[in-house]
């Protein structure tokens, strides 16, 4: 027989396991309502456990007398202070812990943003104990959960799996972009060709307000440099996901979340910012919200308008074996002009004190026209120059972006830590229409000019649906599990043309047609349990792939049907008020995406272009860490993954010859990675403070393809250090600085090079603008100097771009100032729809 406490929960799951869609493999449903069903009869026996003996009991409030909620209570042994049991508070502050009658104890309170408060010795009487109201205060240092680098608010909070920035509070976000955003984040790295690496490791899941980007390397660079600062409250660099998180990303998460507004009536803001670099870069925009006891409307909107520059020198060296070998050397002179407009609009509706439901869209419309001014000469074995020429190379790319959300959130019970359910559905389109005239004009020897034209449309569209349910189990357990279902289709069409002798005709030899297809379908369970001094989450995920990728003529066809599981382990115990220690381990995989395995074509210059692998296979990841925490705040870290069959870019000479390269993504055999992480949040001064964050790491590859595996190994260290300042008159300062020294990954070798950012801000009008002033790359330190060597081709590249910039923007907020959640008599099951909807 099942518990009355257990049985409501194990109905539940076993109930929401029948319904699957019907594209869930049999195989995934046998073992995960078992799997749920396991975890179900575990907590049985904890579930029937009651608390025993006499009770202590009490109330936790702050300085001002308010309840503070999720406070975590100790029982501790009067004549050691060793813990004897915890409990959390309920939603108006109260606590009670069990305990043998007789025995003389103390208590404890502490919760993240408060001093620890003890309450007097006192022995426990047969009949119970009523303390004294636990008052806490506000904590001036910083604690574990929440390292606090400014004297209002964190700009950097770290958590045992991960780091946040607090984009919002930042003087540096003023004028930027997301994709600047991620430079200065601790720990990540962006490569020329836009690919995010995370301590030495690439493949990243990217997730925008909870939702994936199935986009990567430029395309995703691009989306990430359309999308203004001006929009992003928070980002999470998640170095180890828990199961409830795709499997997707052998290197980790990061998790991009949207302003959102929550403030009570109706209020709003406007903002505008002009930068200079080389260029002109204007970004403004405004958002408009509406919240109501049951009803919450919201929408926002930003409009960018960048001109750039990238100016790229190219020398390759070809010796093929046997041969005399030949060179060539190349400038490219790029200009853009980005446009874009971002807008998000929605409804949130309380249809009960227990029910939320809403309904969202957003959209990313962008508009890039190029101009590349390219200078090419070619040598022979000797340095005898043989041919010259130039080329024009025009580029218009036009990307609208749309994504549609209906979402469900219910709690079961009207009290703090009641169980919950939410639902989101959602569908999102990415259309790219890319135009491109490739002017080629012949120096030497003299030949009649070539034009090369391209039409490329892709059309990419991801549908998902996920359920997720959320249950606290006695002695401070917790059970989340869930399912999910995503379908990713991508169809492209590529069409190029050629003019010469003024004859214009089709090149079938590199037209054609790709369609993809994506399907995967995934469960998990997690189990938690918050101990006094010993935490301890475990999870496993499973996921079922079905890829089908088709093309013109079908000799770039496959199929690929797979199933995995991802089991994920955290653990973390407190040795002392000193020390503590952590593990994680935790498996997951690097599936190629449409865009990897797409053979079609996109060029860059008249000997230059790109180029998908559909032999492309999916890379897994074992990853192992371990953390040490010392005087809950200064944290070293070393980790460990090994990855099979892991993917990176490689430039090599093109099957088709004449001096031709191709970029494409390849397989190698194994890539071992060792990572050593420091973090120091330090307080210099009452008004100024100091975040630090070094990443040591080395990468070694075994295997790949004939070419043979990289050679060049050597560790590599990125250094990110944030000063922020809180100054009299209302000012506030940042100063920013990065550093990535000279790193082998897989067969390029890249050269130092880091930035300096410094920032002021002045609120203003009892802090309803912000008045803000910023310069980027100070000491312009960022261009990019790399070597590819792959068997007996090498190629060299030195790129600039226009990345000291600097900037003025103003932003003013109207309306009311009062916040939802300070609300004093917030229900509980409130505070738990809002956790679930990530607000």
């Amino acid at each position: 027989m099942h518990s009355p406490q257990a049985r409501p929960w194990l109905r539940f799951f076993l109930a929401t396991g029948l319904p699957m869609p019907k594209f869930f493999s049999t195989r995934l449903y046998f073992i995960f309502t078992r799997c749920l069903a396991g975890a179900g009869l575990l907590a049985l026996p904890l579930a029937s456990m009651g608390q025993a003996g006499p009770a202590v009991r009490g109330t936790v409030a702050d300085s001002a007398g308010v309840p503070v909620a999720s406070a975590t209570v100790t029982l501790h042994r009067a004549a050691d202070s060793v813990a004897v049991k915890a409990e959390f508070t309920g939603a108006q502050g109260t606590y009670q812990l069990a305990a043998a009658p007789g025995g003389r104890y103390l208590v404890s309170a502490v919760q993240v943003g408060y001093q620890r408060r003890w309450s007097p010795a006192f022995e426990l009487p047969a009949a119970g104990l009523a303390l004294a109201t636990l008052l806490l205060a506000r904590s001036t240092s910083t604690a574990l959960k929440e390292v606090s680098v400014t004297a209002a608010r964190s700009l950097y909070e770290h958590r045992p799996d991960r780091t946040v920035l607090h984009v919002e509070d930042s003087p540096l976000a003023a004028g930027a972009t997301t994709l600047d955003l991620l430079g200065r984040a601790p720990g990540v790295t962006v490569a020329a060709n836009g690919n995010l690496g995370l301590r030495g490791r690439q493949g990243l899941l990217v997730v925008l307000d909870g939702k994936r980007l199935a986009l990567t390397g430029d395309e995703l660079a691009d989306l990430l440099r359309a999308l203004p600062a001006e929009q992003v409250g928070t980002i999470e660099v998640i170095t180890n996901p828990p199961a409830s998180y795709d499997a997707q990303g052998g290197a980790g998460v990061i998790a991009i979340h949207l302003r959102k507004d929550q403030r009570l009536g109706t209020n709003g803001s406007v903002n505008a910012a002009y930068g200079r670099g080389e260029f002109g870069k204007f970004v403004g925009g405004g958002a408009l919200n509406h919240r109501a006891q049951k009803l919450n409307t919201f929408g926002n909107y930003t409009y960018a308008d960048r001109h750039n520059f990238t100016r790229v020198d190219i020398e390759r060296r070809f010796a093929p074996a046997g041969g005399p070998g030949s060179s060539s050397a190349q400038n490219n002179d790029l200009t853009n002009h980005l446009q874009s407009h971002t807008f998000k609009a929605g409804i949130d509706y309380n249809l009960s004190a227990r029910t939320l439901v809403g309904v969202a869209a957003s959209g990313l419309v962008s508009h890039l026209a190029s101009t590349n001014q390219n200078q090419t000469a070619l040598y022979d074995g000797a340095g005898a120059l043989t041919r010259r020429y130039h080329a024009t190379v025009g580029q218009d790319v036009r990307r609208p972006n749309t994504a549609l959300n209906a979402n469900l959130r219910h709690a079961f019970a009207d009290s703090a830590g009641a169980a919950t359910l939410s639902a989101d559905a959602d569908y999102a389109r990415y259309d790219t229409r890319r135009r491109t005239d490739l002017a080629t004009a012949y120096d030497q020897p003299s030949a009649p000019a070539a034009v090369l034209t391209g039409d490329q449309r892709n059309n990419l569209s991801l549908a998902s649906f996920k359920a997720d349910y959320a249950r606290p189990l006695p002695h401070r357990m917790r059970l989340e599990a869930g399912a999910k279902a995503t379908r990713v289709r991508s169809d492209n069409d590529v069409a190029f043309d050629r003019t010469e002798n003024g004859m214009k005709a089709r090149d079938a030899a590199i037209s054609s047609t790709f369609r993809y297809d994506e399907n995967v379908n995934a469960a998990y369970g997690i189990l938690s349990r918050a101990g006094a001094r010993t935490a301890l989450q475990a999870g496993l995920r499973a996921e079922q792939t079905n890829t089908l990728g088709h093309s013109n003529g079908g000799t770039d066809d496959f199929e690929r049907h797979y199933f995995q599981l991802f089991p994920s382990l955290s653990v973390e115990h407190t040795l002392s008020d000193r020390h503590a220690l952590g593990l994680s381990l935790n498996r997951r995989i690097e599936r190629p995406n449409y865009s990897q395995v797409n053979p079609l074509r996109v060029y860059i210059d008249p000997t230059s272009y790109g180029a998908g692998n559909p032999g492309l296979l999916p890379a897994t990841s074992y990853n192992a860490e371990l953390t040490h925490t010392f005087r809950q705040k200064f944290i070293t870290s070393l980790g460990y993954s090994r990855t099979d069959w892991p993917i990176l870019l490689q430039v090599q000479p093109a099957p088709d010859g004449n001096l031709l390269v191709v970029s494409r993504n390849v397989n190698l055999a194994v890539q071992h990675n060792y990572a050593l992480t420091l973090t120091a949040p330090l307080t210099l001064a009452p008004w100024w403070t100091f975040y630090g964050n070094a990443v040591l790491y080395y990468a070694r590859f075994v295997g790949g393809p004939a070419g043979g595996p990289p050679v060049n190994r050597r560790p590599a260290l990125t250094f990110t250090g944030s000063n922020t300042f809180a100054l009299p008159g209302g000012w506030s300062g940042e100063l920013n600085a990065n550093l990535e020294t000279g790193e082998t990954f897989g067969y390029e070798r890249l050269k130092y090079r880091g930035q300096v950012g410094a920032g002021l801000q002045k609120t203003l009008w009892a802090k309803q603008a912000t008045l803000r002033l910023n310069i980027a790359d100070v000491f312009y330190t960022m261009p990019i100097r790399a070597t590819q060597t792959y068997a007996t081709f090498s190629e060299t590249f030195y790129q600039r771009l226009d990345t000291r910039v600097g900037t003025l923007a103003f932003t003013y907020r109207f309306g009311s100032a009062k916040v939802a959640g300070a609300r004093k008599r917030a229900a509980g099951a409130e505070e738990e729809l809002r956790r679930a909807a990530g607000q």
